[in-house]
């Protein structure tokens, strides 16, 4: 009985051996990170560009393709007088160094274990830490720039088995966005990211974008901007010749269109109220001068002052815009409704002039003779025009009359142009 239990104490005491032999031999096998960067960055040189994958490049390999792919994170401060524009993004690009391949180091001992890849970490100051080769991409419309670096770079570089890299990093770039605004603020704008390498030509670098969703956007993005929509978004090349040879070159197209719903509320409606006020004289009655002096001039001087406030947002553009066009329309009708008034009173004065010359006439002046209307000599007139003359005998109260219709229709066939022209 004691030799039994002690046999079964040496048994398990023999099964826990074998257990942690296995496992301490398993993790023995195992190569870790740090021991697969050191073996693969000696002798390593950064400054060399790794060998392309074409073969009947003997020599270079061909040019290195880099893959790449965006991911939209913000777009904001669009500004229309800078012509300019922030987005954030986090950028990446993929391409093979076999340099760094560190596969090769399993396939000599099967037993070596290897992690499927490895992560390289940077520090804040890139130049100073730079331990691999990568493409110096840059943007070409850029005009300011930046890295994130809190809490710590937002900076990836992950090395593959087979020594293809993935590098990605978030960027908040002001970016130049050249505006046609001959339709503002019925307009819509292509502002653009290019992307191209400084220094490496087409038989050194080309890039392409990824195969599956090149462009990829945070949900809720396309209506997250104050006063555009984000519509669509482009990809395409933008590769250039100049002096110092061929450089590949990506771009990406943001479609914007601009929110009408703004200027709806705070330039159309109002002015086009306005106008409507300013046909409020023709109904007024021509001895109320102060009146019709007043609203007209008033109803001038707003409508200016919302063309000022309007115009001090835009650039001075030397073409014409929409919301040129639709001032400009406006203020001339308010405008003809001031001159309107002028026309009618000077008619008044005139039918004050002939009123009284016709009582001299009707009483006789120095003699027996009294008023003789002038047979034949009244111009022949249709049927309607005698009933509106007979209705309205004052030459004022007819001109009034008359623009109640014609300022109305003539603003009504001006805005089934203005809008069949401008929203196509």
């Amino acid at each position: 009985m004691q030799y039994g239990i002690i046999g079964q104490f040496h048994s398990i005491h023999l099964l826990i051996v074998v257990i942690l032999s296995i496992a301490w031999g398993a993790e023995g096998k195992k190569l870790k990170e740090q021991e697969i960067i050191q073996r693969v960055l000696k002798d390593y040189d950064w400054r060399v560009r790794p060998r392309g994958t074409n073969e009947s490049w003997p020599d270079t390999g061909g040019p290195v393709i880099v893959t790449v792919n965006i991911y939209l994170r913000s777009i904001s401060k669009i500004d229309d007088v800078n012509m300019e524009y922030s987005a954030q993004f986090t950028f990446r690009e993929e391409w093979t160094d076999k340099r760094l391949a560190y596969k090769r180091f399993a396939e000599n001992d099967a037993d070596i274990q290897i992690p499927p890849f490895v992560v390289l970490a940077t520090s804040e100051q890139p130049d100073l830490s730079q331990q691999i080769w990568m493409p110096d991409t840059f943007f070409q419309n850029e005009k300011e720039a930046r890295r994130h670096l809190i809490d710590k770079p937002n900076v990836l570089i992950r090395i593959h088995e087979d020594g293809s890299i993935l590098y990605s990093v978030r960027l908040s770039l002001v970016l130049s966005c050249p505006m046609s605004l001959e339709y503002y603020p019925l307009d819509r704008q292509t502002c653009l990211i290019d992307l191209a390498s400084y220094a490496y030509t087409t038989q050194d670098i080309k890039y392409v974008w990824k195969a599956e969703n090149p462009i990829q956007k945070k949900k809720g993005l396309e209506q997250s901007l104050p006063s555009f929509e984000l519509a669509n978004v482009e990809t395409g090349s933008c590769t250039s010749n100049t002096n110092t040879g061929e450089y590949s070159c990506l771009r990406t197209r943001l479609i914007l269109r601009r929110e009408f719903s703004y200027y709806l509320l705070q330039l159309y409606i109002p002015s086009f109220m306005l106008v409507i006020v300013s046909w409020v004289s023709f109904w007024l009655d021509k001895d109320s001068v102060p009146a019709r002096v007043t609203l007209g001039v008033t109803t001038l001087l707003t409508m200016t002052t919302q063309s000022s406030g309007i115009n001090s947002k835009l650039p001075p553009v030397s073409y014409t815009k929409a919301i040129d066009v639709w001032i400009g329309v406006c203020l001339a009708f308010i405008f003809g409704a001031l001159l309107e008034f002028a026309l009618v009173n000077y008619a008044a004065r005139k039918d004050m002039t002939a009123c009284g010359q016709r009582m001299m006439n009707m009483k006789g002046v120095g003699g027996q003779e009294g008023y003789r209307p002038l047979v034949g000599s009244q111009p022949r007139s249709s049927f309607c025009c005698k009933i509106f003359v007979r209705r309205y005998k004052e030459r004022s109260k007819r001109i009034d009359v008359v623009s109640r219709l014609v300022f109305p229709i003539g603003y009504a066939f001006f805005n089934v142009l203005y809008w069949s022209v401008y929203l196509m």
